[in-house]
C-alpha cells in the first residue's frame, strides 16, 4: 500500500535532479555530508608521508607488468 507513496516521492526527486541541477550550493553539500575540506595541502601531506614508499615499491620492474 506504500509503494505508490514511495515511487510517487522517487519520481518527484528524479525530476528535481534532472531540471534543477544547475544551481548546486556544493558547500551546503559538503556540509550535509560532513566533508573535511582539508585545503591544499592534503597531496603535499601525503607525498611526503609515502615518499619512501615509492622509492622502495617503484613501478619499474614489476613481475604482472601492471603500472599500479
Amino acid at each position: 500500500m506504500g509503494r505508490g507513496r514511495a515511487k510517487a516521492k522517487q519520481v518527484k526527486v528524479a525530476r528535481q535532479l534532472k531540471y534543477n541541477s544547475g544551481n548546486t550550493d556544493l558547500d551546503r553539500l559538503k556540509s550535509e555530508l560532513g566533508v573535511n575540506d582539508p585545503g591544499d595541502d592534503s597531496y603535499d601531506e601525503l607525498a611526503e608521508k609515502y615518499a619512501d614508499y615509492a622509492e622502495d615499491y617503484g613501478t619499474e620492474g614489476r613481475k604482472d607488468g601492471t603500472s599500479g
